[in-house]
């Protein structure tokens, strides 16, 4: 069954909600966000597994890191049931300077709601 793409800010209300701490801290949320066989290629490099993000997600320490900021948000249609998401980040460090970031997500329609199945994060220049 062919289903309409959803508007670029329902998906990106979702990815955002990933980026806020009370999400990233709650077992729950975090596991109706993300979908079985989720796979992260992190911006150090390192690969994480739905499981384990989860785990690191839930434990995560409150930061005084600053806001990340996301902009330049694009969709792109893969097939009906999925979508790829692309933007770029900024956070300001605590040592003062800036983190910028080039990021693409994969979001499947899972029955009547979209997950994140994939995420990878490039560290880049300013944009």
């Amino acid at each position: 069954m062919m289903h309409a793409l959803p508007p670029l800010d329902e998906i990106r209300a979702l990815e955002e909600a990933l980026h806020r701490p009370e999400v990233r801290r709650s077992r729950s949320a975090v596991e109706a966000l993300l979908a079985e066989g989720f796979v992260e290629c992190g911006a150090s490099g390192t690969i994480y597994h739905r499981a384990e993000i989860i785990d690191l997600l839930v434990q995560e320490p409150e930061q005084d890191d600053g806001e990340l900021r996301a902009s330049d948000y694009r969709l792109t249609a893969i097939s009906p049931e999925a979508l790829l998401l692309t933007y770029r980040t900024r956070r300001r460090e605590s040592d003062g300077s800036e983190r910028h970031a080039l990021r693409s997500s994969v979001w499947k329609r899972n029955g009547t709601r979209w997950q994140m199945l994939f995420h990878q994060g490039t560290v880049t220049g300013a944009a």
